[in-house]
């Protein structure tokens, strides 16, 4: 009889002890995701297949008459996408030229952002003159992209003048005949 006793007890203790243990679970539980953001800083001007223009002047038709520059162009559409650090919370475009074309102003406007985009997208700084240093053209890009392609992003607006007119960086008497006088502009992404 002590044997049987002693077997129901452990048998009891047994029970008791593998109710405990499948009693940790409660109506709960978590786990832990880690999660990767990169930083990013891209930019691009489109189309790409077409994002070299040709701008140039007309000879005047009447004696004393200046040159006349050709229609403004404003096929090409400034693209990019931004993740930012916490060290800098925002950043901005800037455009240069490699050179400068004697007596030529080159000029280029980007409109508000329009398309697919989202985030905070930056904030035009309107009509600037180019020249080779850097001008910051979109400014206050948060984490921000917006959308790929043409009509997406800012629009670009180049047009040409003459040197010596009004807020004119370049001076006419400097304008010489060439066939072909090209310069390359350059946008970068950047923080503030």
């Amino acid at each position: 009889m002590k044997k049987l006793k002693l077997t129901i007890a452990m048998s009891l203790f047994a029970v008791a002890v593998s109710g405990n243990l499948s009693a940790q679970d409660n109506n709960t539980d978590n786990h832990t995701i880690t999660i990767s953001i990169p930083e990013v800083a891209l930019v691009d001007i489109e189309p790409a297949a077409t994002k070299n223009i040709t701008l140039g002047f007309s000879a005047p038709t009447e004696a004393g008459n200046a040159i006349i520059p050709s229609a403004a162009n404003n096929t090409l559409w400034l693209n990019y996408s931004s993740i930012k650090s916490v060290a800098h919370p925002t950043r901005k475009v800037t455009v240069s030229l490699n050179a400068v074309i004697p007596g030529v102003d080159i000029h280029v406007t980007a409109a508000s952002p329009t398309g697919s985009g989202g985030g905070l997208q930056g904030t035009s700084a309107g009509l600037l003159t180019l020249s080779a240093t850097d001008q910051t053209i979109i400014s206050g890009i948060g984490s921000a992209y917006t959308g790929n392609g043409a009509n997406n992003g800012h629009n670009l607006t180049y047009a040409l003048a003459a040197g010596s007119g009004a807020g004119a960086v370049a001076i006419y008497d400097n304008l010489q005949a060439t066939a072909v006088g090209s310069v390359t502009v350059t946008y970068t992404i950047l923080d503030n």
